[in-house]
């Protein structure tokens, strides 16, 4: 064995026979154990390569592991399968049941048998797209988890609904003999629990099973896999549990932690050495997780040694902090470092328009790791815009159909019988009715006004005046929706009006910047030029020299729907994540103020900044209206503060103390 391992990344390599638990913190060198571990089985322990399989969750990382490993000496085109989870059980599959290719269903023949079954239902869906995509997204949590399906709540629609369309997309499966990637687990988990001779078989092909990325595994890719392994229990998973982020696809890090439970012969290895990043990183990254409770403990040090300290900085808007962003790239610009070895990460991939704006008009090249979705394109962009275009005069019959009822005012399409909209025939047809002739009245007014105001009061006018929200209200309610998802797009419709003073501008910045984000949707599939701009999730995997995570506020980082202990944890893996893509400088940004709104700092900057466990040995706090006082204990971003004058207790949220600069570095 070469010399350039570390002790744990040898043992891991050298184990023999029997299950293995690895656990690859970032930047450990898992790829390397892993391909190094498939060269040692065939050269040390005589293992045929035909008899070793290592799956992957992508193509793309199935593509870079069989790479990697080929370029060994003698190991080209060796046997050894490389494949994903749903490569490797459509080949079984394939095997017991003769599917091709042409077995598996289209994309858009699944959205189509659900377009088709909501119309037939009868079922009024505003952004047609964003239903089905949710639908078949829960379809497939479905399958993936193995629930039963009257124990489901649906988000998207009734739950009797979604029982109606998730039977019906599953019998158009069957009428059509076709399967989906979520029937390819599921077929075969049946096919390897029903037929022993089936499942025997494939045991003594694949004596040898290596799993990279073992942490996002669910339930029955878990069950499929211990199905396959033989009577040696030659598995051998690599993960981390502590970046476990794909809890809606049903992953779960409970599986990993609950491993050695299934596999008591199983041996553990911690791979705790990271060589992508400073100790600073490494540190904060630690006292960060740390603060999760269903985990494994390992303690990780960094192979670079001190570098520099982690930012933390507060900015009054999210245009200061993009302006803060631009001066930063130009300084590492300056200092040598390319725009491709920085990245800028954030919870969800409608953060960055702004930045996306000023990257533009700076012309400033980037690489977007995933599509910014064109926020006018949302159906509540297109009630906006519609008020907006009526008033300035357009009464096409396409445009007044979208808002007419938009609140409530109980008007009729039969009472549109031209191509043009005109109010003195809709009054006439209300003639008699007053409380109906009141409501066009009344819309015909607020047009009048909206055709004489700016684009940003115009559309707070929408909301309140109008009544647009109560509508938005409404809606919700029928369908089982979350509010606040919806006034988050409305939000952000609004703030992109703030700095223009006519429609015109307005209207030609949105036109400019869809066909910007068409540009870009091109342009990235080949572009890999410019800084990344990227969510957490798909940041995963990635590293960078300079590393921006902005936006470190309450509600978006962790994300205003996690609510639940465990979905608190999974932010915070995801937060861990993009803390650990930094290889040298890494800036931790938070804001003041996000759509008019105050918001605070996320309780993620207190936990990277503060060990938990110094603090629970207590710091000194120091401020007039506060007094002097020491922690006595830290937990959930909240600490407790002891007073020395009179011995009483109070709770300050920890952000809020770091905000106004209370927290003294003295500790006692």
């Amino acid at each position: 064995m070469d010399q350039h391992f570390n002790d744990r990344q040898k043992e891991a390599i050298m184990h023999g026979q029997g299950p293995a638990m690895v656990l690859a913190g970032p930047g450990s060198g898992k790829t390397l154990v892993i391909t190094w571990r498939i060269r040692f089985l065939i050269e040390q322990m005589g293992i045929n390569p035909a008899n070793i399989l290592v799956i992957t969750f992508t193509r793309a990382a199935a593509a870079e592991m069989k790479k990697r490993f080929e370029q060994f000496e003698g190991m080209k085109d060796a046997g050894v399968t490389f494949g994903t989870f749903h490569s490797v059980f459509f080949m079984i599959l394939r095997y017991a049941y003769h599917y091709s290719g042409a077995s598996i269903v289209r994309e858009e023949s699944r959205r189509r048998y659900i377009r088709d079954m909501a119309q037939s239902l009868d079922l009024e869906m505003e952004d047609e797209n964003e239903f089905i995509s949710n639908i078949l997204n829960e379809i497939s949590y479905v399958k993936g988890e193995m629930i039963a399906i009257e124990y489901f709540h649906s988000g998207t629609c009734s739950d009797e609904i979604f029982t109606r369309l998730c039977q019906g997309y599953d019998q158009s499966l069957r009428r059509d003999n076709l399967i989906d990637f979520d029937d390819m687990l599921v077929f075969c988990h049946d096919l390897l629990k029903n037929r022993e001779d089936i499942r025997a078989m494939w045991q003594q092909k694949y004596r040898y099973i290596l799993i990279d990325e073992f942490q996002d595994i669910n339930r029955v890719q878990y069950e499929i896999v211990k199905m396959l392994t033989g009577r040696d229990q030659n598995l051998f998973i690599v993960g981390d549990d502590d970046q476990s982020i794909y809890r809606f696809r049903g992953a779960r890090p409970e599986i990993m932690l609950g491993f050695q439970k299934d596999f008591p012969r199983a041996r553990r290895v911690v791979l705790n050495v990271n060589y992508r990043s400073s100790s600073e990183i490494v540190d904060s990254a630690r006292n960060l997780i740390l603060h999760n409770t269903k985990r494994f403990d390992k303690e990780i040090t960094a192979m670079r040694g001190s570098r520099v300290p982690v930012s933390f900085k507060l900015f009054e808007n999210v245009h200061e902090e993009c302006q803060d962003i631009l001066r930063a790239l130009a300084f590492y610009q300056a200092k040598g470092i390319p725009l491709e070895e920085m990245a800028v990460i954030y919870r969800t991939n409608t953060q960055p328009r702004q930045l996306v704006g000023r990257l533009l008009e700076f012309n400033i090249p980037f690489q977007m790791r995933d599509m910014i979705p064109n926020i006018f394109d949302h159906w509540i962009s297109r009630n906006i815009l519609a008020y907006i275009r009526l008033a300035l005069g357009d009464m096409d019959r396409g445009l007044f159909l979208q808002i007419m009822n938009r609140p409530k005012r109980y008007i009729s399409r039969n009472m549109l019988d031209q191509q043009t909209v005109s109010f003195q025939s809709l009054k006439k047809q209300a003639y008699g009715k007053k409380w109906l002739f009141e409501k066009i009245d009344k819309l015909e007014m607020d047009l009048t006004l909206l055709s004489a105001m700016e684009p940003y009061e115009a559309i707070c006018y929408i909301r309140k005046g109008i009544g647009y929200e109560d509508y938005l209200a409404e809606y919700v309610s029928m369908r089982n929706m979350n509010l606040d998802n919806l006034l988050e797009v409305l939000d952000e419709i609004t703030e992109s009006a703030r700095d223009y003073h006519s429609y015109e501008e307005w209207f030609a910045y949105i036109e400019e910047y869809g066909q910007e984000l068409e540009r870009q949707a091109r342009k990235n599939k080949g572009n890999k030029k410019g800084i990344t701009l990227t969510t957490m999730h798909s940041s995963k995997g990635l590293e960078y020299e300079v590393v921006f995570v902005i936006d470190s506020n309450e509600g978006v980082t962790p994300h205003k729907k996690a609510v639940k202990e465990a979905d608190l944890e999974e932010e915070r893996r995801l937060y861990y994540v993009a803390v650990t893509r930094a290889k040298t400088y890494l800036f931790l940004y938070a804001v003041k103020e996000l759509y008019q709104k105050e918001v605070r700092v996320s309780r993620y900057i207190g936990e990277v900044r503060y060990d938990q466990s110094r603090l629970r040995e207590g710091v000194r706090v120091r401020h007039r209206h506060l007094g002097v006082g020491t922690v006595v204990y830290c937990q959930e971003g909240k600490i407790k503060i002891r007073f020395d004058r009179d011995g009483r207790a109070r709770i300050f949220h920890l952000s809020y103390l770091l905000e106004k600069n209370l927290l003294d570095y003295a500790f006692t």
